[in-house]
């Protein structure tokens, strides 16, 4: 899931405290990074859906990547959605502006999914970069009534669940705060984090 890096619309919490544009320049950087990392695995088909819909014609997005819009709605609804609309087989959602994802991350999630129903990378703050469901014999409704953006998003799709089999991956930092993103340098590396980090440091001497 993808959301179109424009000024305005992106990284919201981080603009406030280091301004629209280092927010939209981060957000553009982190997503087309992983995309490049997961666009082209041969170990899986990658669809991007993005927001908003209109989205799906922005010039920047890998050209050899499937694209949908996600749709109306909420985060739930929207996710619910992509699950529901995938072709038969498992499927694993992830965000795009977690820094540290890696393919190994994704292999582990398809993994996991071959003995569990369900498969969560938490993230550090309470709630997760990665779900993915095996969707057989039926494809579960597990983000309803969840308090997204909160620290109790995870545990409130882990209600939803029932009594299916859950498994988890890496537990990863969001990037949303000045703090977050100066954490993130040795994860995704200087060439993505190294100016922001820089203007974090200036901003507390």
């Amino acid at each position: 899931m993808a959301k179109v890096p424009v000024a305005g619309r992106v990284k919201t919490r981080l603009a406030r405290e280091l301004g629209v544009a280092t927010a939209t320049r981060f957000a553009r950087h982190a997503t087309m990074a992983v995309l490049a990392r997961v666009v082209a695995h041969p170990a899986w088909h990658t669809t991007v859906a993005v927001t908003p819909d209109g989205g799906t014609r922005w010039r920047l997005w890998p050209p050899h990547a499937d694209r949908m819009p996600q749709g109306h709605g909420g985060l739930g609804l929207r996710m619910q959605r992509i699950m529901e609309g995938m072709a038969p087989g498992p499927v694993v959602i992830i965000g795009t502006d977690i820094p540290g994802i890696r393919l190994d991350h994704i292999r582990d999630a398809f993994r996991l999914l071959g003995r569990h129903d369900a498969v969560f990378g938490p993230a550090a703050d309470g709630g997760y970069w990665l779900v993915g469901l095996k969707r057989r014999p039926r494809v579960p409704r597990i983000f309803q009534a969840v308090r997204w953006s909160s620290p109790h998003a995870l545990a409130d799709t882990l209600v939803n669940l029932g009594g299916l089999s859950i498994a988890r991956v890496a537990i990863l930092p969001d990037v949303d705060t000045a703090e977050d993103l100066a954490s993130s340098a040795t994860i995704a590396g200087r060439r993505v984090i190294g100016p922001y980090t820089q203007m974090h440091s200036n901003l507390h001497s």
